[in-house]
Formats: C-alpha cells, sequence, structure tokens
C-alpha cells in the first residue's frame, strides 16, 4: 500500500505537470495564431544558433538564400515571432523535465499498481515523439495536417496524464457517493464527451483553413478573414449551443447531487466556466475580426474542457465500480 505522504506528492507533481502541458498548448497556439511557426525556420537550433539573435545584424548578410536553399522561401527574421517560438520550445523542454520526474516518482506505485507507472513511462515516450513531432512540423514548413496530429497528440498525452494521476488515487476517488446521479448520467457524459471531441475536429479543420487564410492575408487585415471562412465553421459555431445545453445539465445535475465544497461540485463548476469562455473566445472571433488572443484561448479552453469532462467520468467510474463491488460483496456474503 502507498502511504497518504506519497500519494499527496504525486498527486500535487502530476497536477502541476498537467496543468504545465496546458500551457505548452496555450503557448503552441499563441504561436499560430501570430504566425510564429517559422519564427525559427531550423531545429533544434534558431538560425543556427542555441540561443537566438536579437537583431538581423547578427545573421549573415545572406541568411534569406541559406534558408530558399533548405526549402524556406520568403525567410524573413522578425525578432517578435523568433522569439515567441523560442520561448515555445523553451517551454516544451521544461515540460519534459516534468514528465521524467513524474515518472520517476510513479515508481513508487510499482508494488501497488504497476500500471500508474507504466501509463506514465508511456507518457515520458510519447513527449520524446511530441519533441521529434515538432521538428517534423518545422521541417515540413507547417503542414496544417502536420501541426493539427502535433496538437492531437498534446490531447492524448494529457487525457493519459489525468487518468495515470486520477488512477493513483482511485482509493479516494471511490469513496464519492455518487448514489444521487440518475442512471443516465454516465450515458450522457460520455456522449458529452464524444461531442466535445466531435467539435475539437471540428475546429481543427476551422483552424486549419484559418492558416491558408491567414498566409494568404500575411497575418494581418484580420476583420476580412471570416469572408473566407469554409462551411464547416458554420457547423462548428452552431453545435456549440447543442455542447452548451449538454453541459449544463450535467453541470446542473451534479450541482443538486454533491455539496458546494465537494470535488465533483467544483469541477462542474470549473466545466461550466470553461465552456462559457471557449464559447465566449469563439464569438470573439466571428464578431471582433479574429483578435490574435481569442484564438489561443478558445483552443485551450477546448482542451480543458475535455479534460475536465473526462476527470469527471474518471471519478463517477470509480465510485460506481466501488460500490458494485461492494454490492456483490454483500449478496456473497447473504448466501
Amino acid at each position: 500500500m502507498i502511504d497518504n505522504q506519497t500519494a499527496l506528492r504525486f498527486r500535487r507533481l502530476g497536477t502541476v505537470t498537467i496543468f504545465a502541458v496546458y500551457f505548452v498548448i496555450l503557448v503552441g497556439g499563441i504561436v499560430r495564431a501570430s504566425g510564429a511557426g517559422m519564427g525559427c525556420p531550423d531545429w533544434p537550433t534558431c538560425f543556427g544558433q542555441w540561443v537566438p539573435p536579437t537583431d538581423e545584424s547578427q545573421l549573415p548578410a545572406n541568411y534569406q538564400e541559406i534558408y530558399a536553399e533548405r526549402g524556406y522561401a520568403d525567410t524573413r527574421f522578425n525578432p517578435v515571432k523568433t522569439w515567441t517560438e523560442y520561448i515555445n520550445r523553451l517551454v516544451g523542454v521544461s515540460i519534459g523535465f516534468l514528465i521524467f520526474l513524474t515518472a520517476l516518482q510513479s515508481r513508487s506505485y510499482l508494488k501497488s499498481d504497476k500500471t500508474v507507472f507504466y501509463l506514465c513511462l508511456m507518457v515520458f515516450f510519447m513527449v520524446g515523439f511530441q519533441g521529434w513531432l515538432g521538428s517534423v512540423v518545422v521541417a515540413s514548413n507547417l503542414h496544417p495536417y502536420m501541426i493539427t496530429l502535433h496538437m492531437l497528440l498534446a490531447l492524448v498525452i494529457v487525457a493519459i496524464l489525468i487518468y495515470a494521476i486520477a488512477r493513483s488515487q482511485k482509493g479516494f476517488l471511490s469513496q464519492i457517493d455518487t448514489g444521487n446521479l440518475p442512471r443516465k448520467f454516465q450515458t450522457v457524459l460520455k456522449i458529452a464527451m464524444g461531442m466535445t471531441l466531435l467539435q475539437v475536429a471540428m475546429g481543427v479543420q476551422v483552424r486549419e483553413a484559418v492558416d491558408v487564410i491567414a498566409n494568404h492575408h500575411s497575418y494581418i487585415q484580420r476583420q476580412f478573414w471570416r469572408d473566407d471562412f469554409p462551411i464547416i465553421f458554420y457547423v462548428h459555431r452552431s453545435f456549440s449551443a447543442v455542447i452548451l445545453f449538454t453541459n449544463l445539465w450535467l453541470v446542473w445535475t451534479i450541482s443538486k447531487a454533491f455539496v458546494r465544497n465537494s470535488l465533483l461540485f467544483k469541477s462542474a463548476m470549473a466545466l461550466s466556466l470553461l465552456i462559457i469562455t471557449a464559447i465566449l473566445a469563439g464569438v470573439a472571433m466571428d464578431r471582433l475580426g479574429m483578435p490574435p488572443a481569442a484564438q489561443p484561448i478558445h483552443l485551450l479552453m477546448a482542451n480543458l474542457i475535455f479534460g475536465t469532462q473526462f476527470f469527471i467520468y474518471i471519478c463517477v467510474y470509480y465510485s460506481s465500480t466501488y460500490k458494485a463491488q461492494n454490492s456483490m460483496l454483500h449478496m456473497n456474503s447473504l448466501w
């Protein structure tokens, strides 16, 4: 058995790591929204240097010709974009260290629950693969499909981390009394998670279209981008209403079943706030001329929404499984 202090340390480290990954997603969204993805046209160095330059005079006079020969035509040094992308890389490396520490700490579960350790170890290798994929994104000159794959892998990494940390605390989570939740709650929650993934998939297609439009407009004249949005954007926008009402039902149901200081009540309130923020960011992009801050916020909220839904599902699952096991034990004792 794991002592409470060890479990607490692992939970804290794992929680910090999860939010750090979300921070990377936010920074990545900022890089993409600002058009800074090619701020460093090479990898792992940036303009051939481990610490990028701050002024064009620090580069060779023919640097544009050099990168044009490598397949990166029209490369022009922009200190803001270069350092935005460089900071994104530094944050990504920092996450690698946190993931490593989390995997190291998870060794304490080798005797009580090996799955926790193997999940954390899997995440460690996936983060390494994610770093390599980042280099491929740069090498592909920001091919939309490669960017999308890079983002979706981050979503998978977070989901596995959430499950690993929650599993390590299943003794506590199984004690949550979900008896006041209706039987259909888990079904509706699964549907809500599926809808979120579908919405993210449509959002990815919208983002790919926006990237093309933004590049066409040289990342300026944002107020005209909306005129070229594909039909999937309008489907994506309308579907947000279905997601809103489905999740509000989940939040309302939880708020009736649990007291205000309970874990699930707080998670439900967080879910409602995330959904409202995501919708407001979407409205801002639609009606306010695609403000640069709205796109990364919208992306981050989508990832946080799925993560929160997934966490609530794990809590309900462990609670219902524990209750079912106790019921079976009680029945066996009667016989």
